[in-house]
């Protein structure tokens, strides 16, 4: 009896769930560091995916999958609002500090005269940091609600003349 032939067999392939899929990614850890100083800047998502030339939904997924990347963006926006709302504060509630006024005599000498500088509250940052901060007090729109007697819907009738 003769053998059959033996059929040659196929090298087994890597399932594709384990091949890599689509473009190498762009990240990379330098990226933590310029983001971090971006945000300090005010960056939004869309500003860092045109600084770093990716879709913005590259960013998104830069931050779900690196938390390196994710932390330094949540730090320097942290950072940046904390300068801000102190800078709002010190308006609000006026400051001062030291400053120096530089002067030139006629015969060409320097006269430097050391003074503080002071800054009265400024009612506009006043204003906006409590409609912020307490918007159950000092928000512009008020709720009206217009019940009739008792509580219960506002009565009303109509009266037509026809002349």
């Amino acid at each position: 009896m003769e053998k059959a032939a033996e059929k040659p067999t196929k090298p087994k392939r890597k399932p594709i769930t384990t091949l890599p899929r689509g473009r190498p990614t762009l990240y990379c850890d330098a990226l933590d560091e310029l983001a971090f100083k971006f945000c300090l800047l005010g960056a939004t998502n869309d500003d860092l995916a045109r600084s770093f030339e990716v879709d913005p939904g590259t960013i998104d997924d830069w931050l779900i999958k690196h938390p390196t990347f994710s932390s330094a963006i949540k730090k320097g926006r942290a950072e940046a609002d904390a300068k801000v709302a102190s800078r709002l504060f010190a308006r609000a509630t006026g400051y001062e500090h030291k400053a120096v006024k530089i002067a030139s005599t006629p015969d060409g000498a320097e006269h430097i005269t050391e003074y503080i500088e002071r800054f009265p509250p400024e009612t506009a940052a006043c204003i906006f940091w409590l409609k912020n901060r307490r918007p159950d007090k000092w928000r512009d729109k008020l709720d009206t609600t217009v019940t009739g007697a008792d509580g219960g819907p506002v009565q009303h009738s109509v009266t037509v003349k026809f002349v």
